[in-house]
């Protein structure tokens, strides 16, 4: 239903919902069980006021602003929390939240976590690798409180392949899941899973702001702008089995990382990577960690112009420009670039959503491992009355 003062053609005319790439599974929104080559204008009348998106292996979690949750694609797991695993082509109230107001979410492959105006951690979804962070190794196909976090409040959960990162009120960063590669933060021994939450050593003394994860890796961005890494190693270098800050003069707000990559946004909104992607390497500095050789290179094809908010799939990238566009770079062969073919692109290439409105606010991209979607919205028309 609309919003007092609001019919549902104004709400739709404040915001535009683009979805492309692999969609086998649901995944786009469409109800169409097909790869999209170029951008889909969803009709998401059920969902009118996205706050939020987080896409996974082939799912999607989507925060309306009063903090209700919807979801859809690959249900197999019970990743999607409707008590099922069933596959789903269009979203779906998560009813489980009833009473709740989510606020933050996050889609690993499978996997899903869920944080709430309270504190609280929800997952659900697979936990053969103990990612849900319950003590066992149980999947489950509705959302379950994690009781370990019952006396700590949670701020920001990140879902990777198989693992999950919790940060906490306190600014301490928790992990569970798959460690095998060292992205749990903790463990030196390459210690396979643990299934309850475990704190990250090394970063006790770190404003940690955001936290990211994506296949193997894990990533946190503090307080005063440097980036710490651990997990997986970039450039095909030793796996880290502690965070490890990058030496650098840079001043990050924002990570996104992929299966073989990371994306850094500084504060100035340029872009720089981190790992083996498609990317051109125009300007190039040799840095360690862990005495390990990484190569960090600035992604200097946005022609001067800001970037206010990147994004990582499994091995493609996307970034949003002050001046309201869109572009993307990367392994194309699902479409999920959006330029109308399976190319790949060594250099960001702009994606056509239709002309840019001037009442428009603002534009969001998020990347699932194969497939993008853009939220753009815009000023409201006219204000809602205060009285009927």
């Amino acid at each position: 239903m609309a919003e007092h003062g609001k019919t549902q053609a104004d709400e739709e005319e404040e915001q535009q919902v683009w979805s492309w790439g692999a969609g086998t599974d649901g995944q786009l929104g469409t109800a169409k069980l097909q790869d999209e080559l170029l951008p889909q204008l969803l009709s998401l009348t059920s969902l009118p006021s996205i706050s939020m998106l987080a896409c996974g292996g082939a799912h999607v979690i989507a925060l309306t602003s009063d903090g209700k949750v919807f979801t859809w694609g690959r249900g197999s797991s019970g990743q999607l929390g409707h008590g099922d695993i069933l596959n789903i082509t269009l979203p779906k109230l998560v009813s489980f939240f009833d009473g709740y107001v989510i606020t933050q979410a996050a889609a690993g492959w499978s996997h899903s976590g869920f944080v709430s105006d309270s504190g609280c951690l929800f997952t659900c979804g697979n936990g053969s690798f103990g990612q849900l962070g319950h003590g066992d190794n149980t999947s489950l196909s509705t959302p379950a409180k994690v009781s370990y976090f019952s006396n700590e409040s949670v701020k920001m959960v990140a879902c990777g392949m198989r693992h999950s990162l919790v940060l906490l009120a306190g600014n301490q960063v928790c992990g569970f899941g798959s460690g095998k590669r060292g992205q749990l933060g903790f463990t030196s021994d390459g210690t396979k899973s643990v299934n309850l939450p475990c704190v990250v050593s090394g970063l006790k003394d770190v404003e940690v702001t955001r936290i990211s994860a994506n296949g193997d890796h894990s990533a946190a961005i503090s307080a005063d702008g440097q980036f710490f890494s651990w997990g997986r190693g970039f450039c095909a270098g030793p796996d880290v089995y502690a965070p490890q800050c990058l030496p650098s003069s840079l001043s990050f707000r924002e990570v996104a990382v992929g299966w073989n990559h990371a994306l850094l946004l500084t504060v100035d909104g340029e872009v720089f990577k981190l790992g083996n992607t498609l990317n051109k390497q125009p300007e190039k500095q040799q840095l360690q960690i862990d005495s390990s050789e990484a190569l960090l290179a600035k992604v200097s094809d946005f022609d001067g112009v800001k970037v206010l908010q990147i994004a990582a799939g499994a091995e493609h990238s996307a970034a949003v420009t002050e001046n309201g566009e869109v572009k993307t770079w990367g392994w194309g062969e699902h479409g999920q670039l959006g330029l109308g073919n399976t190319n790949d692109q060594t250099s960001p290439q702009l994606v056509s959503l239709g002309s840019i409105d001037l009442r428009t606010k603002e534009i969001k991209v998020y990347c699932g491992s194969g497939f993008t979607y853009a939220v753009r919205r815009k000023q409201g028309l006219s204000s809602s009355p205060t009285s009927s």
